[in-house]
């Protein structure tokens, strides 16, 4: 990208107004995309569908923060009003990127509308994918299953893709159990409330999301439950309980009526492919009926080995993650079948197990017996970091490692697992809600020629949940061209 800086405006307020008034006028063009083409607009890999003018304008602030040059409404509003001028087919186009690439040939004199119309020209008269959409079943409703509620809810779109048909919970619930999950998926302690509205129909016994009707079935047995009864066929169930984490357990999904692919959001056990979106995703085939999405600690960590790997080499290692406490441990002292989990979670910092060094083997080959691993656990609800301290095939520096890392997060097909902190200021609390698979923090890595230390932030709920979407797509055989194509 070519270093841009703009002038520094007389007046910041009246420049301000100006920016605001501008985003405010992107909303309805970007909610034409995306309601009448399901074309989804983004800047630098950032979301603008459905969210705030000041989201917006946040939006162009970051770009400005981690690629160290200017974008502003000034220079994307023109190309998405182009954009939204043609009849476009299904497709992701990050209009950051473009009016990036135009502010490279607008000398040469094509105007902002012929540069937008060249770069998505095979898009115009597109499909918008009316195929018939994919039902979704949760199978559990806590931490995991309430946020890839809200992920599809939030990207259902014309209801065209992936539609989340039903929840199921475990039997014997109180009287007003429907309206206790609702609320619980309404209001969130860790991320916020809902972006929507909820509402509960008792007769139906369904939860209402923004539209979307959610069936709340009730069974202790996954092959007990019919769903053809409710409307659902050939649906993928993503099993968020951790229950069973092999293929005999989940094969129980199988046999109900309705099912034909499972989701397991944990590490799985003995045969299962373990993915992780954007590393070993193109394994998953169009036969695989059970596969595992890893933990979130493997989704955190694989993405700065893999570009690491490639760039310097990575001969051996260990990872320790500063792990946020889980549902799994105790909110006060009591027995637990684990070593020391058995003690307060809010109170303690407590060392424990991880698999994630090992599990890394399944994406990443090249990394068995490479890395060991550790965890503790601490007194936070949510965000964890993954400290890797690595030895390095090829002796580098702070800098030239850092500035590499800034390319794969900003320019290689790893932007969506890869994000890059350049601020001194931050802390875990920053990294909720990030839809990144990790956030790599630059002003704390450590390099001493082969030796380097590396600190990758991750949100170990949303971000992870997030990773889990992006597998079901696939397993979906959901697809959206992307524009402009890859660098």
């Amino acid at each position: 990208m070519t270093e841009r800086k703009r002038q520094r405006p007389g007046d910041y307020f009246a420049d301000w107004k100006e920016r605001e008034e501008l985003a405010e006028r992107m909303i309805p063009l970007i909610g034409k995309l995306y309601r009448e083409c399901n074309v989804k607009t983004y800047i630098y890999g950032q979301s603008l569908a459905n969210i705030s003018v000041l989201d917006i304008m946040k939006a162009h602030r970051v770009v400005r923060e981690v690629e160290q040059n200017e974008l502003s409404e000034f220079e994307t509003f023109p190309v998405i009003e182009a954009l939204a001028k043609h009849d476009l087919g299904t497709s992701h186009i990050d209009a950051g990127r473009i009016a990036v690439n135009y502010e490279t040939v607008k000398d040469s004199g094509i105007s902002v509308d012929d540069y937008v119309k060249q770069q998505v020209e095979a898009l115009i008269g597109g499909s918008h994918d009316e195929k018939t959409h994919r039902d979704v079943v949760l199978y559990g409703f806590g931490r995991i299953g309430r946020l890839m509620a809200r992920l599809l809810v939030e990207k259902a779109g014309g209801g065209n893709a992936l539609r989340l048909r039903a929840i199921v919970v475990r039997d014997g619930g109180a009287e007003n159990d429907l309206a206790k999950r609702a609320s619980l998926l309404q209001r969130d302690s860790v991320h916020g409330p809902f972006d929507g509205t909820i509402r509960v129909d008792e007769e139906r016994q369904s939860i209402v999301a923004n539209g979307n009707e959610i069936r709340v079935i009730y069974s202790n047995s996954p092959d007990s439950i019919d769903y053809t009864d409710y409307g659902i066929s050939d649906a993928i169930v993503i099993d968020n309980t951790g229950k069973w984490r092999d293929r005999e357990g989940l094969s129980l999904h199988l046999r109900a009526n309705g099912v034909g692919k499972v989701i397991l959001t944990a590490p799985g056990k003995g045969d299962l492919k373990n993915i992780v979106y954007g590393i070993n995703s193109d394994d998953i085939l169009p036969e695989d009926t059970i596969i595992s999405a890893a933990s979130c600690t493997t989704n955190a960590i694989a993405p700065p080995l893999k570009a690491l790997d490639d760039k310097f080499g990575v001969d051996q290692g260990h990872v320790e993650t500063v792990h946020a406490y889980t549902n799994d441990q105790n909110l006060i002292d009591n027995y637990h079948t684990g070593p020391r989990r058995g003690r307060s979670a809010a109170l303690n910092m407590v060392i424990t197990e991880t698999g994630a060094a090992k599990a890394v083997g399944k994406v990443l080959p090249k990394m068995i017996g490479r890395l060991s691993g550790n965890a503790i656990r601490v007194p936070t609800p949510n965000v964890s970091l993954a400290i890797l301290k690595l030895t390095l095939e090829k002796e580098t520096t702070k800098e030239e490692l850092n500035e590499y890392m800034r390319q794969v997060a900003l320019h290689s097909p790893l932007r969506k697992q890869i994000d890059y902190s350049n601020s001194q200021e931050v802390v875990s609390s920053d990294m909720v809600g990030s839809r990144h698979a990790c956030i790599f923090d630059a002003e704390a890595t450590i390099v001493n020629g082969t030796s380097a230390v590396l600190y990758c932030w991750y949100d170990n709920e949303f971000g992870y949940s997030c990773q889990v979407h992006r597998v079901l797509e696939q397993m979906a055989g959901v697809e959206y061209a992307v524009y402009p194509k890859e660098d």
